[in-house]
């Protein structure tokens, strides 16, 4: 099991750079991804091949990026539950309906898989200090990856963060600070010290490598239903890198013969508070606008604008998908009826995604027949306190 990779490129202006050498943004100011040798991958990653493989994301090995396996910097993430929403099916008549629960990821968010692969490749690249602005799960998988590959870890937060996801952080030894507004304010500070003292900074699709963590969020799915996507997935968006990631992933799981030219609709949920990508998605726009004031107590899509904003409307046009905000009383109740219907403490981003899924069943979007994923990406227990007041 090797890496296949080749090259890094541009999807905007098709720049190519080589992979051996540090990258945030291509040079036209705009996202990087990763490129693979698919030809040669397929020769050993095949169907046939998973079944004894390590039951994490590092599974998928030949089409992720880290080259040697002695960087490879895992807590055991990836291979979460698709867990059958039994109860809530009965309730509603959609039989086939899962959630990815992506809460059993370490330090308890998707965002493990991200900051996995990329402290991977800065250990590989030989980074030394590493920066991130963070609404709260990001930092602390970043922090927990730091720690565990021996490299300084600086985190700039809101001071509106989920206080478990600073107590954790401090516990895997981060610098923290703290910033007033929103993760934008977070991300200029960021910048502002990346520029003067040295930092690599692995902030939300600012560098090639934490979607490729998450896109096997999408090879997971794929095998997990063997190898037929559903119908529907809705996907909490703040920065995007997940739904960017898996649409990534089933087009390169076309390529490795692994599924069809079938997509699945892909979905961008977001709060009414903080509602770029919705916005931009009625217009029929290719780029989404900077939203004034973000205000939603689901943190995680408390981000009023996305560097790759044009791959998330890229995915959700292509796949002939929607884009749908909900209150905040509508995520609180989402978030209660996974608890008590499923037995899944969620994150307010989860419980986003199933009040989503009500009303896109209500105006049609969504049929009875289809199979629907809903993703829950992260753990109410890292938002206790913001949670206990919404019982």
């Amino acid at each position: 099991m090797k890496s296949t990779v080749e090259s890094i490129y541009c999807p905007s202006c098709n720049n190519k750079y080589p992979i051996d050498k540090i990258y945030n943004l291509c040079e036209c100011g705009l996202p990087l991804l990763v490129g693979y040798d698919f030809q040669q991958a397929k020769t050993s990653l095949t169907k046939a091949s998973l079944h004894p493989r390590i039951n994490t994301m590092w599974r998928y090995q030949e089409v992720l990026p880290v080259i040697n396996d002695e960087n490879i910097v895992s807590l055991g993430e990836g291979m979460t539950s698709l867990l059958s929403a039994f109860h809530i099916s009965n309730d509603t008549g959609v039989e086939n309906l899962f959630v990815k629960d992506e809460s059993s990821n370490p330090t308890g968010s998707f965002k493990a898989r991200g900051l996995s692969m990329a402290v991977s490749r800065a250990k590989e690249l030989g980074i030394t200090k590493i920066i991130i602005p963070t609404a709260g799960n990001a930092g602390s998988a970043l922090a927990a990856y730091c720690a565990r590959a021996n490299i300084k870890c600086k985190i700039i937060m809101p001071v509106t963060t989920p206080e478990p996801c600073v107590i954790d952080a401090a516990y895997f030894g981060a610098e923290i600070e703290k910033v007033n507004g929103s993760i934008k304010d977070a991300g200029e500070r960021a910048a502002q010290l990346v520029s003067e003292e040295g930092w690599f900074a692995v902030s939300t699709l600012k560098e090639p490598y934490r979607i490729e963590g998450k896109k096997t969020m999408g090879y997971e799915l794929a095998e997990q239903l063997n190898f037929v996507l559903p119908d529907v997935i809705l996907y909490p968006t703040g920065g995007g890198t997940g739904l960017v990631g898996m649409w990534k992933a089933f087009d390169e799981m076309e390529q490795l013969g692994w599924i069809n030219s079938k997509r699945s609709k892909m979905v961008s949920v977001q709060s009414e508070g903080c509602a770029p990508i919705v916005r931009a998605f009625d217009k029929k726009e290719k780029n989404a606008a900077l939203w004034e004031n973000p205000s939603t107590h689901a943190a995680g899509l408390r981000v009023p604008g996305a560097i790759g904003d044009f791959l998330i409307l890229e995915a959700l046009y292509k796949s002939k998908g929607t884009a749908i905000a909900v209150s905040e009383e509508e995520i609180s109740n989402g978030t209660k009826a996974l608890g008590c219907k499923e037995g899944i403490f969620a994150a307010p981003e989860g419980g986003a995604v199933l009040a989503a899924f009500y009303k896109l069943l209500e105006s049609g979007f969504i049929k009875k027949s289809d199979t629907v994923v809903l993703f829950n990406t992260g753990s109410g227990y890292k938002y206790i306190d913001e949670l206990k007041e919404r019982l």
